[in-house]
This record gives C-alpha cells, sequence and structure tokens, in this order.
C-alpha cells in the first residue's frame, strides 16, 4: 500500500514538474521583443528575400555589360529523305538526300553601353557529309569581327545605366525601412498585450479591493451605519470587477497570440512584459532631422527614379517614332577544303556591311500622339515630384514634433498616475471611517484606472513615435549613428 502511495506521489509530482516547465513565464522588455521580430519573425524573413532578390535582378542587371562567351552548335543534323528539285525548264525532279552536318561556334560579345551596339569576336568550323556520292567538305571560319549597331534608335543600355543603379539603392534602403516598420509593428503588438495586462492586474486589484470594502461594508450595514442601497452599490461594483478580470483574460490572451505569432514564438510559454519606462533622453533638431531623412530615405532615391523613367519613356516615344536603321558589319577570314588543315590554310578575306532602315511615311498621327503622352506624362511625374517632396518634408517635421510633443506629454502622465493613486488610498480610507459616500470612491477609483491606462497608452504612443521616427529619417538620435549600412551606390 506504501509503494503504491510512494508511486503515485511521484506521478503527481513528475505531472507538476512538467506541467510547471511547459507552463514557464519569460519576462520580455521591448527592446528583446523587437530583437526577436527582427531576427525571427515571417516580416523579417519577408524582407530578407526581397533584398536578395533585387541583389541578384542588380547582378542580373550588370552581368549584361560584361563580356558573353558562348559555344553553340548543331550535333548533328542528319537527313534522310526524298526532295523536290526545281529543273531551269520549270520541272520538277525528286532526289534521294542522305547527309549530316556537324556545325559549331565559339564567340565573344560585348555591348557597347553608350551606343547600344554589340561587338563580337568568334570562330566556326562545319563538316558536310554526303553519303550517297561519299563526299566530305569542311568550311570554317578562323576568325571573324562583327559589329552590329543600331542607328537613330532607343538604347536601353545608357538608360539602365542610370535607372537600375537607383532601383538596387532604392531597395537596399527600402529593407532597412522595412527592419524600421518591423520594430514599429512589434512595438505596437507589445503594448497591445502590454495595456491588456495591466488591465487584467488592475481588474483583479479591483476585485481586491471591492471585496474588502464589501465584507467591511456589509459589518457597517448590520450595524445599521450604511443603508442597503450602498450596500448593494459595493455589491454591484465587486460584481463588475469579477466580469472585468474575465474579460481582461481573454482580451490578454488574444493579445498574448497576436504578439507571439508575429514575432515567430512557440505558444507554449507565457509572456511577462516590462513596462518601458526609462525613456531615451535626447532633443531631436527638425533641420538635423530633415536634413538626415533626405539623405538617407528611399524616398529620395525613388524621386530621382521616377523622373529619369519618364524622361526614358519620353526618349524612347521620340526613338521609336522617326527613322530607325542597323549597321550590321562583318569582317574575317574564311576557307573550305575537304579536310580540317585546309580551313586554316591560306584562308581568303570575308566581308559583310549591311544597312536596314525603316522609315514611317504615313502613321495616321499615331508618332506624334506617342510622343505628346509621353511629355504629358513627364511633365505629370515633375508636378507629382513637387507635392511628393513636399509631403515627404511635411511628414518629416510633423513626426519630430510629435516626438518631442509626446516627450512632455509623458512627464505630465506620469505625475498624474502617481496623483490619482494617492488619491485612491486617501479616498479608500476616508470611505473606511465614513467620510465620504460610495459615490466619492467609485470616483476616485474609476479616476486611478483611468489615470493607468493613460500612462500606458502614452508611454505606447511615445515609444511608436520614436520608432516612426527612426523609420521616417533612418537615423537613430539616441546614439547618434545611421540606421543604413553596408549601402553599395550601384554604376
Amino acid at each position: 500500500m506504501n509503494k503504491l502511495r510512494n508511486l503515485l506521489l511521484s506521478v503527481w509530482a513528475y505531472l507538476l514538474f512538467t506541467a510547471a516547465a511547459w507552463g514557464q513565464t519569460h519576462s520580455y522588455t521591448l527592446e528583446d521583443i523587437i530583437q526577436l521580430a527582427r531576427s525571427k519573425s515571417p516580416a523579417w524573413f519577408s524582407a530578407e528575400t526581397r533584398k536578395e532578390n533585387q541583389y541578384w535582378q542588380y547582378r542580373t542587371y550588370r552581368s549584361d555589360y560584361n563580356p558573353q562567351l558562348v559555344l553553340s552548335g548543331m550535333l548533328p543534323s542528319f537527313n534522310k529523305s526524298v526532295i523536290p528539285v526545281t529543273q531551269p525548264d520549270g520541272n520538277v525532279i525528286y532526289r534521294d538526300v542522305n547527309n549530316n552536318t556537324l556545325q559549331m561556334q565559339l564567340g565573344l560579345s560585348q555591348v557597347i553601353g553608350p551606343t547600344g551596339g554589340t561587338i563580337s569576336v568568334f570562330t566556326d568550323l562545319s563538316r558536310y557529309d554526303d553519303f550517297i556520292q561519299d563526299y566530305s567538305q569542311y568550311s570554317g571560319t578562323p576568325v571573324s569581327i562583327g559589329l552590329i549597331q543600331p542607328i537613330f534608335q532607343f538604347n536601353p543600355y545608357k538608360w539602365n545605366r542610370k535607372i537600375k543603379p537607383l532601383v538596387y539603392e532604392e531597395s537596399q534602403k527600402k529593407y532597412f525601412e522595412e527592419l524600421e516598420q518591423i520594430s514599429i509593428n512589434a512595438t505596437r503588438r507589445f503594448f497591445d498585450l502590454l495595456l491588456a495586462q495591466i488591465n487584467l492586474e488592475i481588474a483583479r486589484k479591483n476585485v481586491e479591493s471591492n471585496d474588502t470594502i464589501y465584507q467591511i461594508a456589509l459589518g457597517r450595514y448590520n450595524l445599521g451605519k450604511i443603508t442597503e442601497n450602498d450596500l448593494l452599490q459595493l455589491e454591484l461594483n465587486l460584481v463588475n470587477s469579477k466580469l472585468a478580470v474575465s474579460q481582461a483574460l481573454v482580451d490578454q490572451q488574444t493579445a498574448a497570440l497576436n504578439l507571439k505569432s508575429f514575432i515567430g514564438l512557440s505558444d507554449d510559454d507565457s509572456i511577462n512584459l516590462v513596462l518601458p519606462e526609462k525613456i531615451p533622453d535626447f532633443e531631436v533638431d527638425e533641420n538635423v532631422a530633415l536634413a538626415e531623412a533626405r539623405k538617407n530615405k528611399s524616398d529620395i532615391v525613388s524621386f530621382r527614379r521616377r523622373q529619369l523613367e519618364a524622361q526614358q519613356e519620353l526618349e524612347r516615344a521620340k526613338r521609336t517614332s522617326g527613322v530607325n536603321m542597323n549597321l550590321t558589319a562583318f569582317y574575317g577570314l574564311t576557307n573550305q577544303g575537304q579536310n580540317i588543315d585546309n580551313v586554316y590554310t591560306d584562308p581568303a578575306n570575308a566581308l559583310r556591311l549591311g544597312l536596314q532602315m525603316n522609315v514611317p511615311i504615313l502613321d495616321w498621327g499615331r508618332q506624334k500622339a506617342r510622343k505628346m503622352t509621353a511629355e504629358a506624362n513627364l511633365k505629370l511625374v515633375n508636378y507629382q515630384l513637387l507635392q511628393d517632396e513636399a509631403n515627404f518634408d511635411q511628414e518629416v517635421l510633423t513626426q519630430v514634433r510629435n516626438f518631442n510633443m509626446l516627450r512632455e506629454q509623458l512627464k505630465a502622465r506620469i505625475k498624474s498616475d502617481e496623483i490619482a493613486d494617492k488619491a485612491y488610498e486617501i479616498s479608500k480610507q476616508l470611505f473606511l471611517i465614513g467620510k465620504i459616500s460610495i459615490t466619492d470612491l467609485n470616483a476616485a477609483m474609476i479616476s486611478k484606472d483611468q489615470a493607468k491606462q493613460r500612462y500606458v497608452s502614452t508611454l505606447r504612443d511615445f515609444w511608436l513615435a520614436y520608432y516612426q521616427l527612426r523609420e521616417k529619417t533612418l537615423y537613430d538620435f539616441a546614439n547618434n549613428q545611421l540606421l543604413v549600412r553596408d549601402i553599395v551606390q550601384g554604376k
């Protein structure tokens, strides 16, 4: 019997230990939550993926301007069939064909960015076998140089050199802006849970306080010192405070789930948040903030990119609406023979030169309409950029003023919270000795709760404004350092 009891006690102790292990409560500061969000959250992984994608897009753009070495060929091209052959008199005679062709070419090509042309150097070798006549022949080009040059045409390489580096620089700065946006979202969810925890704590304290007051009031009622109406009001306060605890528990669980899912934590452990009451001590100068924002933000790069893209479209409309030409030039050495050596022995010169042109004669105003549309779009973009730049400056200045205002407002909220706590304790003692009414006590309790909630809400607004200021300027004013790093200026 004793062994069974000891076994049951051991199992019970193990279950309690396991439950405690699975139900551990971890305390997190605001900085802890932000660091988790910026290293484990799905939003962080998405930002990292976008950053990598933009990097490889930029590498693809850069590779367009590097030499391309290509080996191409046809191994083999066998043909056994009957084909029609047209005779000089117009008759058709069908002939048996049984041949094979092998061809290989090795070429090195290079884009000429300023002109949009392509220059290439290549060598090739071909072999032809006629199995019917038992005949083989080689032909090839030991070396040749070719040029393809568009004339009066739109040059995408020239514009890509201007725009693509800006696209890449913009994406890099957007990455750091995304990190700061993650901090903002983490802060928002942090305070959602913190407010829920504080509301739960307030509700539980109110239950304890209301229960104590009700028990005392019940004794005073039995002695005839208070009315039944006052006793019922105190009992109602106790019931409402218990209901508030239930609602606060639900709110806390919902806020905790939202925070965990955002920062990438499992749902096993409980979270206890530490109130971030230590406020960074620094002042933000509007001119400094505006200068940093103009230097660091992706919006400024975006403004230049948008204007260049509009200019590019105007250039495209002009170039595609006029005379278009393609100059093709080829010079090399070529030869043929029954052996491979014949191809490379005393080769002959080979030259090809061609000019292809396209001149619009009558298009019923389509080309002019395209050009005028592009010009109108450029004007619209310029007007929009002026407005966007003004809005950008205004948003930065507004954020700085909001941050400085919240710092001063927070000082007042701290004082109000302290005063409301003291006032409630005094009112509670005065009620217990019968100096004030239940109405006055309820008013003091409501004032206390509201003061605490307003203080935490203002603290929330301050920290949100702090990280929003970082996002607006990409500058850390608390530590006087840039938030952007390793920015590659594309070329």
